[in-house]
């Protein structure tokens, strides 16, 4: 182990003071004196760094050190639009990259689909850093894996726990956006995902259950393990996970269900989130499941949900995944509501899209690394706070089921019928919470699941999730999301058993 250590810290520490942070400046100047006359060029500038420590039944799994490093170049001129992408951040890498996007800026001006000379370009320069208290170098590689190992011993409370893991992940990024109208913008991220999950097995039952911010994640450093309760919760989901593998399959029932913040992240990233991009609004992405229900004409006047549903876009949560000052076109990034009072308002659409659909979207144009365009995606995507305690939202039930934390999900290629499954269920009966079911799912149609709607949480219950792993588009791009909610109530829900 202490050979393995040193081993590790002698990787990890000489690849730290390579990749972070860049001074661009030579680079941006090396292609000022390449790039050749066009009506308007951008140089989006990337690099990003993940490290994984990962440690699964006691045993130290490979640690992983993923890097990336690379620059995306954007023309537009008389008419055209094209854009190619290097890893080569040399004059001769850079100056094929622009060769490559003056031949594809010739082939866009015969087969042009859009009036690309009235596209918005960026106006506004600025930067944005995300708020680190305790960074990921406090702790020593040692301690991490100590921690790690130590996650896994608690979660080793009976015979019947067949797998247990624990994961630690960090993710840094800066990105550099300038242009040729002299716009220059500097973001540099920080992302921690963490987790432990632990499996229970007896006879022909398994079950898992999952904690410490598994499948999620924040921004910021070290501190914000604290928010998902790592390590504290290691134990708990040990015997959760035993009881649920002893608990009674989950009833067949029309009924009310109380989802936590932990299942509400996938129920807005799916039947709100994943809809509202104006580029499937569009009809340009179908991939993944991938048009929408939503049509540009229900744009304030839809009723989406009931009058308790209120989403907003809100790239100032300053833990959340997708919290940024502008997206990857350069526009600034401002709090808006997508839904009001349940009326829908406005779409998740980038500055490209909003100018050929002629509506008002946010700054969501989005891209996964330097060799990506950016596209329309989700971000810090909301549902604001209501004013029911959870206990209030308990007692409100006749008959009903808890549903906490995601394990399964399916939803039609409009984005409309869904069926999602949980790791925990809880009966609920007569305003008061009874046993652990296991396997406890739900299925609905969004167009009439948030008009059901009956009750939201207040910020007592109000939870920061977020998702690193959302993907999209051909190649597929795949980026962090967040997602923030309370718990809420919904009326008349199907629910139902089967693994």
């Amino acid at each position: 182990m202490n050979l393995l250590l040193r081993v590790l810290q002698s990787q990890f520490l000489s690849a730290d003071n390579d990749i972070m942070f860049a001074d661009w400046q030579s680079i941006i100047d090396d292609f000022k004196t390449v790039v050749p006359r066009v009506d308007f060029w951008s140089l989006r500038l990337v690099q990003d760094e993940t490290e994984t420590l990962y440690v699964r039944d006691d045993v130290l799994q490979p640690p992983s050190l993923v890097q990336s490093r690379g620059a995306h170049i954007s023309f537009i001129d008389r008419g055209g639009m094209a854009y190619a992408a290097t890893s080569a951040l040399n004059r001769e890498g850079l100056r094929t990259a622009c060769e490559r996007a003056l031949d594809w800026l010739a082939f866009s001006r015969r087969h042009a689909l859009i009036a690309a000379d009235s596209m918005p370009r960026p106006g506004y320069s600025g930067s944005y850093a995300t708020a680190v208290h305790i960074p990921w170098e406090a702790w020593s590689l040692e301690d991490k894996l100590g921690r790690l190992q130590d996650i896994n011993r608690e979660l080793n409370i009976d015979n019947a726990i067949v797998d247990r893991q624990a994961r630690l992940s960090r993710r840094r990024s800066q990105v550099t956006l300038v242009t040729s109208d002299g716009v220059s913008i500097d973001q540099q991220f920080h992302y921690l995902i963490p987790g432990y999950a632990a499996v229970a097995n007896r006879g022909a039952q398994t079950q898992m259950r999952s904690g410490g911010g598994w499948g999620s994640a924040r921004q910021g450093g070290l501190e914000q393990l604290a928010g998902f309760d790592f390590p504290d919760s290691a134990r708990l989901v040990a015997e959760q996970a035993l009881a649920l593998v002893g608990a009674p399959e989950c009833p067949g029932a029309t009924a009310d269900v109380l989802l936590m913040p932990s299942q509400m992240m996938l129920q807005i990233h799916e039947s709100i989130g994943h809809p509202l991009e104006l580029d499937r609004i569009l009809g340009d992405e179908r991939n993944y499941a991938g048009t929408s229900f939503v049509s540009l004409d229900m744009f304030g006047s839809y009723r989406y949900g009931s009058a308790l549903l209120n989403v907003t876009f809100d790239p100032g949560i300053a833990q959340e995944m997708a919290s940024y000052a502008f997206d990857d076109e350069g526009t600034p990034a401002e709090r808006r509501y997508l839904i009001r009072d349940g009326i829908l308002e406005r779409p998740l659409g980038g500055a490209v899209s909003q100018s050929r659909a002629a509506t008002a979207g946010v700054a969501s144009a989005r891209a996964c690394d330097w060799n990506r365009p950016a596209i329309d995606r989700m971000a810090n995507l909301n549902l604001e706070p209501g004013t029911n305690s959870l206990d209030e939202l308990i007692a409100s039930i006749e008959y009903g089921v808890l549903m906490d934390t995601n394990c399964s999900w399916s939803i039609d290629d409009s984005r409309n019928k869904f069926q999602f499954g949980c790791e925990l269920g809880q009966l609920i009966e007569n305003g008061e919470l009874k046993g652990l079911v296991r396997n406890p799912n739900y299925r609905g149609i969004s167009a009439t699941f948030w008009r059901n709607l009956a009750a939201v949480g207040d910020a007592g219950s109000f939870e920061v999730w977020g998702t690193p792993y959302c993907g999209k588009g051909e190649p597929n791009q795949m980026v962090q999301v967040g997602h923030a909610s309370p718990a809420c109530v919904f009326r008349d829900v199907e629910i139902f058993g089967g693994a």
